[in-house]
């Protein structure tokens, strides 16, 4: 069915190369970018892994087609019409993508979905979908955790055949930051959808119809279940709360409608869809549009989500997000114990059965344990989602990046922050990407100790984060009020597009060439060999610098996806033995016999068993090596307004200027990056460069001078 499936790993040596991660890892820690907390280490406990069985049917009872069945034989609009047949509440489950991305920074592997998939497929065969791909997944799969997304996608499709799988696409963004070309969009969803996708959530991250309308007749082309989103931020049963009232969504679904789509999702990101509001909003929306499929999308960071979801139910909503027990509440999705429970016994009645789901349940209770390195420290909900609207999936991800630039102490004031960049931003619809913009001009305000009032009086001279440069110049679209005045002239004084316009009037991709594949298509081959898959392309068109280092890390070290995660965040201790399943039907075991003493080269010697055969891997230890030739960097001289030091921590991507270049105020000196935030350090004055401090991937602090600028007199 699949004729991508699966190549096979050919690099040479990949048990030598398996060792020599296991080995790197076990001297070094994992990479710094996994963002790994050791302090908190893995669980030693292995999940228990449930054997679920279909149960006998009745004699007599007839056959009845799941929903996926339906779709692949009857096609989208099949699907729809047997969704809003059904009398019960059908439930998305989440635990898959959104749950993790929204409790352990969207660290969870492949390797633990598969191990519960069989179950899954039994224990759900009635669900609406499963929610499992898309979002940050595709990212952080490549970038963090060095597996490939298509093959998540392809392996868990073998594995769970029979529930429909399901996606979010950021609308004309697929599943980056940024616009791409039409036929990019169009080629990305046919292969989605030929991977084993069904169902695609699309939204748009400002509601921008123009946006939505590409994704819309991307998915469509492809054959795929069309779930346009209505963003949901505000509150539709407190009238003063502004702009986003009730008339605002009904008109915007009404838009969606018009596109010819297949079902209806409210998308609450932050949870503050409360009860009442569920109640008005679900309602208005069934009455108009009886025979349309309704599903809901929410958090739980308030802790009112499980009420909020019965209410949408008890309003007509045909489908609810929920995530297993274990994976929910705070910031992930409601409980889906709670929610089937509150739900037995009544004519809404989900009909799944609870001893299965606790099964699982007592998986994902473990396995969580496993991913303890990622855990963000929050204990509790907290109702002040109501006040900086914060979405879900990115409280987390904040929090953590927070605490990687040093501001784990100042995480209140990040969120005061965050409720301030949204006034500043013209209180926009916040989910990614548009959330980013905001978390990025909430910590660039925090670093930089501004106040919103200090952010518009000195607008104009502020090296903001490209997110921010970027939204005011259009790359997202147009926000439903309008760009901010005069905080957007400001911002974008002294810079221009590639096209030369200040920013673009409309959809950001129709202004864009059509890509040329067949071109890109050459240049990989040329650079990796004849086996770069379609996919394998796509993934370097959404993301190049990642997708490079990906190839990077597999050419150097093998792929991580077979190995068991404790292993991959931790490496191994000394009499450790472990299997690992390097490709189908072929099991090596590895035993760790000894990490040697420092060497006088600042080596360790790191001794295994794999096999029964002794291998010796050489490691360069990275603590002992920082420790000889460390030169001091400089910092900037905060009195002098020509020595331009670091706003923020983090690493030099770019640098734009050399000495004895001649630069204008605002001028583009250093791009910087951290945690996915790049910010592009601009000069505070006019002059010559005198001296340029760093280099790329030189690592940096804040108050590190980068550019010496000689004043013009």
């Amino acid at each position: 069915d699949n004729p991508q499936l699966l190549t096979v790993d050919r690099s040479s040596n990949r048990g030598q190369k398996l060792l020599r991660y296991i080995a790197e890892v076990t001297v070094n820690g994992p990479e710094k970018g996994l963002g790994a907390d050791l302090r908190f280490p893995p669980s030693k406990l292995d999940p228990p892994i449930p054997v679920i069985t279909l149960p006998t049917p009745a004699p007599g009872t007839p056959e009845k087609k799941s929903l996926r069945s339906i779709y692949v034989a009857e096609g989208p609009k099949a699907f729809a019409k047997a969704v809003r047949a059904e009398k019960k509440t059908l439930i998305t489950d989440t635990t898959w993508r959104d749950a993790h991305q929204s409790l352990l920074a969207t660290r969870a592997r492949t390797y633990d979905f598969r191990k519960i998939a069989d179950a899954t497929s039994v224990t759900l065969r009635d669900a609406y979908s499963l929610e499992m791909w898309g979002g940050a997944t595709f990212d952080v799969c490549m970038r963090f955790l060095r597996e490939d997304p298509w093959d998540r996608l392809i392996q868990l499709r073998e594995d769970v055949p029979d529930i429909p799988f399901q996606m979010l696409l950021r609308g004309a963004n697929a599943v980056g930051y940024t616009s791409y070309p039409d036929n990019v969009i169009y080629k990305f969803c046919e292969l989605s959808q030929k991977s084993g996708m069904d169902v695609f959530r699309v939204f748009d991250s400002l509601n921008y119809i123009e946006n939505m309308r590409l994704g819309i007749d991307a998915v469509g082309a492809a054959g795929g279940i069309i779930e346009a989103s209505v963003c949901y931020t505000g509150d539709v049963s407190n009238p003063a709360k502004g702009q986003y009232n009730l008339e605002y969504y009904l008109n915007f679904a009404r838009q969606l409608n018009e596109l010819g789509i297949h079902v209806l999702n409210i998308k609450d990101m932050a949870g503050l869809l409360k009860p009442q509001a569920a109640t008005m909003l679900v309602g208005a929306l069934r009455k108009e549009f009886p025979d349309m499929p309704i599903h809901v999308h929410c958090h739980d960071t308030a802790g009112t989500g499980v009420a909020s979801m019965l209410a949408c139910a008890h309003a007509g909503a045909d489908a609810v997000d929920v995530a297993s027990d274990a994976m929910s509440g705070t910031t992930s999705q409601p409980s889906m114990g709670a929610v089937i429970c509150a739900l037995k016994n009544t004519p809404l009645d989900t009909g799944i059965d609870m001893d299965s789901v606790n099964q699982i349940n007592d998986y994902w209770e473990a396995a969580r344990a496993l991913y303890a390195p990622f855990e963000s420290g929050q204990k509790s909900g907290s109702a002040d989602v109501y006040d900086h609207e914060m979405p879900g999936g990115q409280y987390t991800n904040l929090l953590f990046q927070s605490q990687q630039l040093g501001l784990s102490g100042q995480w209140p004031a990040i969120k005061k922050a965050y409720a301030g960049a949204n006034r500043l931003l013209g209180d926009i619809i916040k989910v990614t990407p548009s959330s980013k913009v905001a978390g990025d001009l909430a910590q660039f305000m925090v670093q930089n100790n501004l106040t919103e009032e200090q952010v518009l009086e000195q607008a104009s001279e502020l090296s903001f984060p490209q997110s921010v440069v970027e939204y005011f110049q259009g790359y997202l679209g147009i926000p439903s009020h309008g760009f901010p005045e005069p905080l957007r002239a400001k911002v974008l004084q002294g810079r221009t597009l590639p096209n030369g316009k200040m920013q673009f009037q409309g959809r950001p991709g129709a202004e864009m060439e059509p890509f040329n594949f067949d071109s890109a298509r050459e240049e990989l081959v040329h650079k990796y060999g004849d086996g770069i898959r379609e996919v394998d392309l796509m993934s370097h068109i959404i993301y190049p610098k990642v997708f490079k280092e990906f190839m990077e890390f597999k050419d150097k070290w093998g792929s991580a996806h077979f190995m068991d995660t404790r292993t991959f965040v931790q490496g191994m201790h000394v009499g450790e033995e472990i299997s690992v399943e390097i490709q189908p039907g072929k099991t090596v075991f590895v035993k760790l016999i000894a990490v040697g003493d420092l060497t006088d080269a600042g080596e360790r010697y790191v001794t295994f068993q794999m096999n029964g055969r002794t291998r010796v891997i050489k490691v360069m230890d990275d603590k002992a090596a920082a420790g000889k030739g460390t030169v001091a960097k400089k910092h900037a001289d905060e009195s002098d307004p020509g020595s331009v030091g670091a706003p923020m921590p983090g690493v030099v991507i770019g640098v734009r200027v050399k000495p004895g270049e001649k630069v204008e105020k605002g001028a583009p000196l250093v791009v910087l990056s951290a945690m996915k935030m790049e910010t592009v350090v601009g000069s505070p004055v006019s002059g010559t460069v005198k001296a340029v401090e760093v280099v790329v991937n030189d690592n940096i602090t804040p108050g590190d001078l980068l550019v010496q600028i000689e004043p013009t007199p």
